[in-house]
């Protein structure tokens, strides 16, 4: 059976591979610009030294982002930098908590984040999610006293499914009894083709309870590690402490030259123009597969996000079909590689956004003869 590793080592590109935006869309000759401009001005002060929380200008850029694309208002200094979202786990594992603590875990969910909490000695929950995303109710049940409840509920990974504003109350209000903490991961936030959004479940935190974390991975690129995490007033002086000894900034240069990629108007201008070619490239995606697998699968096709599902009506081991694909040169995830415990859930995750419109047919009929 596959293990995670084999999804995360390096390696070319492939068709359906998932967490990568459009690298063929990537602005490089703006980008190079900013990169040069900001290195020849490099301070020697700044090459010495930096602050362990992260560049100021850009933490500044993110909080008057957030303000107004997810409606989280928070000052500059409760912004923390942080090596993309794995960066942020890892400060949560060391600062929130104890071997043996009880983690709410959205099941199916992001691996990679639940195995690291593992690893760092958590007792793992897994929560069924429905299509009101985690099902708060079976999680107080299960374990009412939980120390800290992770969840996507933006666009939840990897169903793609919207946290209800019931269930976002009923979460919030139990984190505010309990004295629990809550984590945010705004998962794919920025990409949604129809309708408005939900406000960020950070933005109803009279409590002071969540902790939101964002990245660039899926906007600009995975390789920048660039991440955010905004922490609750409380907790901040023993964050930014974890930070500094165990959790250095990313480069500084990436740093500053996204904080002027965001500065100058350059983000808003690209995830707009992202929105308008995901929704393209999804169309073709949805399309292909419909023509070559007909009946064969059942699409689960969110509102946003940057993949579908498809579930095979007459085979279960996904597991063994994706290693089939990947033998072909593609790259589908199995869906139950997100799963854990007694709940397994069976499909391929197939990403849209480095297949262009005109190769879609292409694409799915080399992943249908790699499955027949």
């Amino acid at each position: 059976m596959a293990r995670w590793h084999e999804f995360v080592r390096p390696k070319p590109v492939r068709p359906f591979q998932m967490g990568l935006p459009a690298l063929d869309e990537f602005p490089r000759k703006l980008w190079a610009r900013l990169v040069a401009r900001k290195a020849r001005g490099l301070s020697a002060i700044a090459m010495v030294s930096q602050d362990p929380a992260g560049y100021a200008p850009l933490r500044q850029a993110i909080s008057g982002y957030l303000a107004i694309a997810r409606g989280v208002r928070c000052p500059t200094d409760q912004v923390l930098i942080t090596a993309g979202y794995q960066g942020a786990v890892g400060l949560f594992a060391r600062t929130l908590l104890s071997v043996g603590n009880t983690v709410w875990f959205e099941n199916p969910g992001y691996f990679r984040a639940r195995d690291a909490l593992a690893l760092a000695g958590a007792e793992i929950v897994p929560v069924p999610v429905d299509q009101d995303g985690l099902d708060v109710g079976i999680a107080i049940r299960r374990s009412p006293r939980a120390r800290l409840a992770v969840v996507t509920p933006s666009h939840q990974c990897p169903l793609g499914v919207m946290l209800s504003l019931p269930r976002r109350l009923e979460l919030l209000a139990w984190a505010a009894k309990t004295g629990a903490w809550i984590i945010e991961d705004d998962y794919d936030g920025e990409f949604r083709y129809h309708g408005r959004p939900l406000p960020a479940l950070k933005s109803l935190d009279d409590a002071g309870r969540v902790f939101y974390a964002g990245s660039f991975s899926k906007v600009l690129s995975p390789g920048l590690r660039l991440g955010y995490l905004v922490v609750p007033s409380s907790e901040l002086e023993r964050f930014q402490r974890v930070a500094e000894l165990f959790a250095p900034s990313p480069s500084l240069l990436d740093q500053m030259v996204v904080a002027d990629f965001m500065i100058e108007g350059h983000f808003a201008r690209h995830v707009k123009r992202m929105r308008k070619l995901y929704a393209e490239r999804r169309k073709a995606l949805i399309s292909a597969l419909r023509i070559f697998f007909g009946d064969e699968i059942v699409l689960d096709v969110p509102l946003g996000g940057m993949h579908v599902i498809a579930r095979f009506v007459a085979r279960e081991d996904d597991v063994a079909m994706a290693a089939r694909a990947q033998s072909a040169g593609l790259a589908p995830l199995a869906l139950s590689l997100c799963t854990a415990g007694g709940s397994r859930q069976s499909g391929l995750l197939l990403s849209f956004t480095n297949i262009p419109v005109e190769a879609a047919e292409r694409e799915v009929r080399r992943l249908h003869r790699s499955l027949r």
